[in-house]
């Protein structure tokens, strides 16, 4: 405790130095905490995302290429199925071009919401089941366009109706929830009935289906067998579960652990040689000052831990500094991405790693700082 004051002194010789470094450190362990936040996050949505429930698409492609809906009875006979849904998508304007909104049109039977990752109140489904025009309407949706029960919604679709019209209604019935990291934000649920009968082209076709399987553990096999009842047919299909699709999606942009790993080393490594510069340079100003200190009877090793324990409080402090703002961040940026988070472990590790690159970048200069003589150090100061 008695050096406290020596090492504050030191501190605070350079005030515009110190700060620079307190800063890079913060920036740097800033990042660091968001980038792990967001490694938490994606590895959250994948282990989120249900192994239960499989989509069945075209193998030529999800979005372009429709299904005939007579599949689902085939669907439904594959052993292990429990249940199975056709889907519909498209996707439509509200009032203006730039209000977009992802339209998904399901029938409502029995229990079809467990094919799904929404959740939805027992009467809102009810509500819908009554009605052909009946909307759900996504939580989100709900609070960004006001809208409530009872309301009367035009929205403009890119599928014509018999009338030639591309201007749909739906009345709204209730609101849900989806817990699908990856699903999409804004969306509103109709009926695929009303919606298929109503529209002039394309009739009796569905973008994907949603099935679920009776055990998570049989999904590959449910899989692979739905598929091989419709090889070599004019619809091929390829099943895939919301886990696979999660995990296909993070492959699609690379490794990203090693993405993490190469930016949070490549910023670490830029730290390390810019703070060791920098007190580097601080040392050889002070070398007047730490002969002095030795002429008092500092020794060598006391000079040394003296260097390190300035260069501890400097990084450790920047280092709580930016993974604080980190932690602060990351809830807000929750709200967007869901399942971004700081565990304590990334704290740990980050106070760790700041301890680290304080003692690397400032052994060099502290053993420089140690070394030196101090009859050669007063000379060359007298001398200059």
């Amino acid at each position: 405790m008695k050096y406290l004051p020596l090492i504050w002194s030191g501190l605070w010789r350079k005030p515009g130095r110190t700060v620079l470094i307190f800063l890079q450190v913060a920036v740097a362990f800033a990042l660091f905490g968001v980038l792990q936040g967001l490694k938490t996050g994606v590895a959250h949505a994948v282990a989120a995302a249900r192994a239960d429930l499989l989509i069945v698409h075209s193998r030529l492609s999800f979005i372009m290429q429709s299904l005939p809906s007579g599949l689902l009875g085939q669907i439904r006979a594959v052993p292990g199925v429990k249940m199975a849904i056709p889907v519909e998508l498209t996707f439509g304007t509200y009032q203006k071009p730039d209000q977009g909104i992802g339209v998904v049109a399901v029938t409502p039977d029995e229990d079809w919401q467990s094919a799904f990752t929404y959740t939805i109140p027992p009467e809102y489904l009810a509500a819908f089941r009554k009605s052909r025009t009946a909307m759900l309407v996504r939580d989100v949706v709900a609070e960004k366009y006001h809208w409530k029960i009872g309301d009367h919604i035009p929205l403009q679709l890119p599928v014509a109706q018999h009338n030639g019209s591309s201007d749909w209604a739906f009345d709204v019935v209730g609101t849900f929830t989806d817990s699908d990291i990856g699903g999409g934000r804004y969306i509103v649920l109709v009926s695929y009935p009303y919606f298929d009968e109503a529209r002039a082209a394309k009739k009796g076709t569905v973008n994907h289906f949603n099935v679920t399987v009776s055990d998570p553990k049989l999904a590959p096999q449910v899989a692979d067998a739905i598929d091989a009842r419709f090889v070599n047919s004019s619809h091929e299909t390829k099943t895939e579960s919301l886990r696979e699709m999660a995990q296909s999606s993070m492959q699609a942009i690379g490794d990203f652990d090693f993405l993490i790993r190469a930016v949070v080393g490549a910023v670490l490594v830029a730290l390390l040689f810019a703070t060791t510069t920098m007190m580097a340079q601080s040392i050889h100003e002070r070398i007047p000052e730490l002969a002095v200190v030795k002429t008092l009877g500092f020794t060598d090793r006391a000079v040394f831990l003296l260097i390190l324990a300035e260069a501890l409080v400097v990084f450790l402090a920047g280092a709580v500094c930016g993974l604080l703002l980190a932690t602060l961040t990351l809830p807000l940026a929750a709200r967007f991405v869901h399942g971004l988070s700081m565990p304590g472990i990334v704290v740990a590790m980050g106070l760790a790693l700041g301890i680290l690159v304080a003692l690397v970048s400032a052994s060099i200069p502290a053993a420089l700082a140690a070394r030196l003589r101090v009859a050669t150090a007063l000379a060359g100061h007298r001398a200059a």
